[in-house]
């Protein structure tokens, strides 16, 4: 009598999955940090490297002073982080510690495809994983491919102190994070939270800062311009130059010319 082998079991979570030992594995063992960082260093352009060093500003005294790059293209990272889908925390945080910004970034977006697909518990694991490595989400790429996704989509509904805590940062980073966050509530028709968060940002001294916040006002306007008006008529005379112009990219010309002019006669 031929015998039948049994399937083996592992665990994933609480949930048993049942694999026929006689066929190839194909995950969770090969989706390790070092996979990734094999295909990313394959995909890598040397030539590449030194001039996206100087278009994120990585030299002395620069804001990311001290990054690295090895010249990967963004969507050849995507590519490869849909290849590991299922990677574990563990794994996820090699990559997020990694001193190489592709490689953060990789981590990042395995981040937002597993919160994307998970359910909530999941999600709320991985808001927290994500606030509790701030620190290593140190660079304007980083922040802007990932806040709405987690943060942003986490709060989406609830209570928004946490965003108005990363606000109030010393942390540059973690003030953009708070900032970029609301980008989820914009795209569901809710500027609320944005316009808030922009209040408190609109005296900032950092330009990246600057940046965010009127790119989130420029899109908080695509679904409200009235509020977002409401804003500039308050603030246009003394918010820094950068917000502003980011803010009003998409006004007409005598609409421009009207807020920069407040602008000018301070």
């Amino acid at each position: 009598m031929t015998h039948t082998p049994a399937p083996f079991i592992f665990w994933r979570g609480n949930c048993p999955i049942a694999i026929d030992v006689f066929r190839p594995l194909r995950y969770p063992y090969h989706m390790t940090a070092q996979a990734i960082q094999k295909e990313l260093a394959r995909l890598a352009r040397p030539e590449r490297r030194a001039q996206v060093e100087t278009f994120f500003k990585t030299g002395p005294g620069d804001y990311a002073e001290g990054d690295r790059f090895i010249g990967v293209y963004v969507p050849d990272i995507r590519k490869t982080v849909a290849q590991h889908p299922e990677l574990r925390d563990s794994e996820t945080r090699k990559l997020l510690k990694s001193p190489v910004n592709e490689e953060r970034l990789a981590a990042l977006l395995v981040l937002v495809g597993q919160y994307k697909s998970g359910k909530a518990a999941r999600k709320k694991e991985i808001y927290g994983f994500y606030l509790d490595h701030t620190a290593f989400i140190n660079n304007w790429n980083l922040v802007d491919a990932s806040a709405h996704e987690i943060v942003g989509a986490q709060l989406s509904g609830r209570n928004k102190a946490p965003l108005r805590k990363l606000a109030k940062s010393a942390d540059m980073w973690e003030r953009r994070i708070g900032m970029v966050a609301t980008w989820h509530d914009i795209r569901q028709g809710d500027c609320d939270a944005a316009l808030e968060i922009a209040d408190m940002l609109v005296n900032d001294d950092h330009d990246l800062i600057h940046k965010s916040t009127g790119w989130m006002l420029r899109e908080a306007g695509k679904q409200d311009m009235d509020a977002l008006e409401g804003f500039l008529d308050r603030h246009a005379a003394t918010m820094p130059r950068t917000m502003l112009r980011y803010a009003i990219e998409r006004f007409t010309p005598e609409r421009r010319r009207h807020y920069m002019t407040m602008k000018d006669r301070m």
